[in-house]
């Protein structure tokens, strides 16, 4: 929504659209030259394989919230409980144009036919036919064993098999690769285990799933001291150590693509340990079309602020929220749409997430010589470097260093814990040294492009969630607080849920924005800087700053039908 005292539009075009295959385009020519130079090193990799691996979206992956007439094998995977595709022995090769195709190991009946086509079209896809190949047999085998392997159906059957042999390290292994599995599938962003000796204490291995933790496996505490053991391990930690916090990672492979693994490990109890794996997936990661497909105008002054076109003009563009809001994603996002084969991208994080191809990335050493983000930020700007991506803003040293590389014509992205845009400001003041509160702020003024306040909201199942109208479920004084009729079709939560959301009636989640674009030439901000040292409020209803309201999303999810409105009024009157 844009506020209605500030309606200046000035630089806000029409959302543009971009064919969905640009960015393949984009990195095509060096992604041919590195795949000839893998193969001379008798490395296999695939030219679409190099391409994701760039960060290039492939057409079909950019429009999740509408009916889909093309996906990659992966993508439906991923997508489709796998309940549904595994007992058929079926591989699943693509969706073209609505035209799905299979490689069976045996005949489908039309029963299964139905209920595979069935289960695609309730997870937002459109099938008109079913094309089935015929391969070889082995080499058929060969692909299911690759693709299937690691599958979260076997996870329950792995884990009584290695209880009952607790010994067995060959099982324990394969629990610990399953178990992963079993969490991507369910789309987990993390893995929690929990081991403690005291005899009353549950041992449970839990999967954050849509923000939410979920128990799944409860392990008696000699097993679960092996398999962080062996997790630990893997980390390249000291697994004999169960008293000091401490960091690792590893990676490991899954339906043919890398995952990397992040594991904290801390203390529990008197003799325990909590682990903390994220699983980093590449492919799970948002495009920027994906993100901001609900707020065109905001898209399209981002694009222009990170355009090859563009050099020079300098500028701070900050993301903003609470933890867990997906400010490190929407951050991501930013650098693919940076086109990486003609600009430079150096960032500064702690820690590296995740890898990003055609683009410098510095990791953070805290407590080591010039290992600090203001150490980091200042040696950057010597290695010509078109935008500089900060991983957060801790500190009034980096904020200063930051404010003085947007000054010297670099473009700064960064993050920063607040509650709403405007906050961001006040935020940003507090970490200023004192003595130079009021130049840093101006040149704030002067740098500030945009600030955008996140939130992440919980999506309804579309397979089954509740059609009903606005009146039937809301009271009057909430419909007033929606802004809707009485006869509006609307979505509710489905408690019992189906097989396409784990029987939670929750699928995902999507942005809420809080924005602050400034339009105005720096020439022009003396009322930006005046507000942001008189009444940080008053920056709202300056000439060329254009506000967009996080209500008007929540308004707009209702509408569509993706979240349910008594949930929707409970983030309007927070």
């Amino acid at each position: 929504m844009v506020d209605g005292n500030t309606q200046n539009t000035a630089g806000i075009r029409p959302a543009i659209r971009r064919k969905p295959d640009e960015g393949r385009e984009r990195y095509l020519d060096m992604v041919q030259r590195e795949r000839a130079l893998l193969l001379e090193q008798g490395i296999a990799r695939s030219t679409e394989q190099l391409l994701d691996a760039a960060g290039a979206l492939s057409p079909g992956d950019h429009d999740s919230e509408t009916v889909k007439e093309t996906a990659s094998g992966d993508q439906l995977r991923s997508v489709l409980p796998v309940q549904t595709w595994l007992p058929l022995s079926v591989h699943l090769i693509a969706l073209e144009k609505g035209i799905l195709k299979i490689a069976p190991l045996q005949e489908l009946s039309d029963r299964q036919t139905d209920s595979l086509v069935s289960t695609i079209t309730r997870s937002g896809f459109r099938v008109n036919e079913v094309v089935t190949e015929i391969w070889d047999r082995a080499e058929l085998l060969d692909t299911l064993r690759a693709v299937h392997d690691l599958s979260a159906d076997r996870c329950e059957k792995t884990l009584a098999e290695w209880l009952a042999d607790i010994d067995n390290g060959l099982m324990l292994n394969q629990f610990m690769r399953d178990m992963m599995a079993e969490a991507l599938q369910m789309r987990s962003s993390d893995i929690h285990l929990v081991q403690d000796n005291a005899s009353d204490a549950p041992n449970w291995i839990k999967y954050r799933i849509d923000g939410d933790l979920m128990p799944m496996h409860l392990l008696p505490s000699d097993a679960m001291a092996r398999l962080t053991t062996l997790l630990k391990r893997d980390a390249g930690l000291n697994f004999g150590d169960r008293t000091t916090p401490k960091d690792g990672r590893f990676g490991f492979t899954w339906q043919g693509r890398g995952i990397d693994v992040r594991v904290a490990a801390g203390p529990q109890g008197q003799d325990g340990e909590k682990l903390t794996l994220r699983l980093l997936d590449r492919a799970a990661l948002k495009g920027f079309d994906e993100l901001f497909r609900r707020h065109e105008e905001i898209a399209e002054f981002l694009s222009r602020q990170l355009s090859p076109e563009i050099k020079g003009g300098g500028g701070l563009i900050l993301l903003s929220g609470p933890t867990g809001s997906g400010k490190t994603t929407t951050m991501y996002a930013c650098v693919q749409k940076i086109d990486r084969r003609r600009r430079h991208v150096l960032t500064i994080e702690d820690p590296i997430e995740y890898e990003l191809r055609y683009a410098t990335q510095w990791q953070v050493r805290p407590g080591s010589v010039g290992g600090e983000f203001g150490d980091l930020i200042r040696a950057s700007m010597r290695h010509d470097p078109d935008y500089i991506v900060i991983g957060e803003m801790r500190d009034g040293e980096t904020v200063e260093t930051a404010l003085r590389a947007a000054e010297s014509g670099h473009t700064v992205i960064s993050t920063i814990h607040a509650d709403t845009a405007l906050q961001t400001f006040e935020r940003l003041r507090s970490l200023m040294p004192s003595t130079r509160e009021r130049a840093s702020t101006y040149t704030l003024a002067q740098q500030m492009r945009a600030i955008l306040n996140q939130r992440l909201i919980k999506t309804l199942c579309q397979g089954c969630a509740h059609k009903t109208r606005a009146d039937e479920v809301l009271t009057e004084a909430e419909i007033k607080v929606l802004g809707v009729e009485n006869k509006t079709g609307v979505s509710t939560h489905n408690l019992t849920g189906c097989d396409l959301c784990n029987r939670t009636g929750i699928l995902g989640r999507t942005l809420l924005l809080d924005g602050l674009l400034i339009t105005t030439p720096i020439g022009g901000r003396d009322a930006v800087y005046k507000a942001l040292m008189e009444n940080v409020n008053d920056v709202t209803r300056v000439d060329g700053v254009v506000f967009y309201s996080r209500g008007e999303g929540v308004v707009d999810l209702v509408r569509s039908g993706l979240i349910d409105p008594r949930n929707a009024v409970l983030h309007l009157i927070e």
